[in-house]
């Protein structure tokens, strides 16, 4: 009888988020592949997506901090979490990157392409470039505070986005004994925000 209902309040597969992206990716192949002048003309559909994304990112990692920090609720609790997160970043990193050279070391992806080099326009990667060797260490923490806590969505840089999250993540517990105002919205923004 217990298996039946579990059985019952499964999801179908086609409901879930992660299928359809799948699904999206197969059909977005095969269409590039059997109509590619059709998938050329649907390219403003495929950007509108990305900037859908790129807008929705900048709202989730806010709530997810801030939510994150307030549940918490000790600071020393948050900087136990926050060290133990940056550990795992450094970790899986590091790991990425020897599966990478590992990867490149045995496949040499783009060796067959036979690109001259001479006839690439450099110029192209210039505002990437300048841009990275104009910031000190001091200039890029500096970077990091944004002018305004809308200005840390306003620019599309992720990394201020973690900034004012924090601050206000801090204060949250506070608040939340005071008023559980801030705790709810932040709750009910970051479940808008991944549903």
């Amino acid at each position: 009888m217990r298996f039946a209902i579990s059985q019952s309040n499964r999801k179908a597969i086609y409901s879930h988020l992660y299928f359809q992206v799948l699904v999206a990716i197969a059909a977005g192949i095969l269409l590039g592949y059997f109509f590619p002048g059709l998938a050329a003309k649907l390219k403003p559909l495929g950007d509108a997506f990305i900037k859908l994304i790129k807008m929705m990112i900048a709202p989730i990692i806010f709530t997810t901090v801030v939510v994150g920090i307030a549940r918490i609720g000790s600071l020393k609790e948050v900087g136990r979490v926050g060290l133990k997160s940056i550990i795992y970043f450094e970790l899986v990193s590091s790991l990425a990157l020897v599966i990478g050279l590992v990867v490149v070391n045995l496949a040499h992806p783009g060796a067959g392409i036979n690109a001259d080099v001479s006839t690439l326009d450099a110029k192209a990667l210039a505002s990437y470039t300048t841009g990275a060797k104009s910031l000190s260490t001091v200039d890029f923490f500096l970077h990091m505070i944004p002018d305004s806590v809308v200005g840390a969505f306003a620019g599309g840089k992720f990394c201020r986005c973690y900034c004012s999250p924090c601050s206000l993540g801090w204060r949250s517990p506070a608040l939340v004994r005071r008023a559980r105002l801030s705790s709810t919205v932040s709750t009910s923004f970051h479940t808008l925000s991944l549903t």
